[in-house]
C-alpha cells in the first residue's frame, strides 16, 4: 500500500524564537527528546535528524516528539528569512527516509535519570506521584500543544521544580504559565505544595 505524501506546515509558539514544523507522519511516538545548542555531540550519537539540524547556523535547538518537532533558533536570524529552507529540509529529510531516533535512545535517558533521582519516602512519596499525576494529565497536553514538555524534576521543602523543554524552554510567557497556571493548580489540589520553579535542562 501506498504512503501518503508527506504534509507538513509550521504553528507559531508563544515563544518568538521557536517554531512547530507539525507532519502526518509518528517521527517519536510517545516519547520526547529534546537537544539545545550545548547537545550537538548528544544528537550525533542518538537524532540523525537533529544532528542534521544542528549543521544549519540558524539552529539553537531541536524537539522532536509525536508528529511535529519544535525548532528554536539563533536570535540573530529572522524565521521570515530560515522558516522555508528548514520546512523543506525536514519535509526532504521525512521523505527520504531519514532516521529521526536511534535505537536505545530512552534506555540511555532513563538511565541518566535514574542516577541523579531523588528517593522520595512515605507521605513525600505519595505527595510525588499526585504532583506528578497531575503534571501528567493536566498540564503536559497544553504544553505539547504549544511545541513543548514539561518533567517534574524533584519536590523538596514544598518547591515543585519542574523542567522545560521545545517551545517552553527559554519562552518570555513560560514563567507566567508556570506561576499563574501550573503553581495554581498545584497548591490547590496538593496542599503541601508552596511553589513551583523551573530548572535548566
Amino acid at each position: 500500500m501506498k504512503q501518503a505524501p508527506v504534509m507538513l506546515y509550521t504553528e507559531q509558539t508563544p515563544n518568538p524564537e521557536t517554531l512547530k514544523f507539525v507532519t502526518n507522519r509518528m517521527l517519536y511516538p510517545k516519547n520526547t527528546a529534546d537537544f539545545r545548542e550545548n547537545d550537538e555531540e548528544l544528537a550525533k550519537e542518538w537524532s540523525p535528524l537533529a544532528a542534521s539540524l544542528f549543521e544549519k547556523e540558524s539552529v539553537k535547538g531541536v524537539y522532536i516528539c509525536n508528529n511535529f518537532v519544535t525548532i528554536t533558533k539563533v536570535a540573530d536570524y529572522e524565521w521570515t528569512s530560515i522558516m522555508l529552507e528548514l520546512k523543506n529540509f525536514v519535509k526532504q529529510f521525512i521523505e527520504e527516509g531519514g532516521e529521526i531516533m536511534k535505537e536505545g535512545y530512552e534506555e540511555a535517558k532513563a538511565e541518566l535519570e535514574a542516577k541523579d533521582a531523588v528517593v522520595y519516602e512515605g507521605d513525600e512519596a505519595e505527595i510525588v506521584e499526585k504532583i506528578k499525576g497531575l503534571i501528567d494529565k493536566y498540564v503536559r497536553p497544553a504544553v505539547e500543544m504549544d511545541g513543548g514538555n514539561i518533567e517534574f524534576s524533584s519536590f523538596d521543602n514544598g518547591v515543585v521544580s519542574v523542567l522545560l523543554q521545545g517551545a517552553c524552554s527559554g519562552c518570555p510567557s513560560s514563567t507566567v504559565t508556570l506561576k499563574t497556571g501550573i503553581e495554581g493548580m498545584l497548591k490547590r489540589m496538593v496542599p503541601q505544595v508552596t511553589e513551583v520553579q523551573a530548572v535548566m535542562g
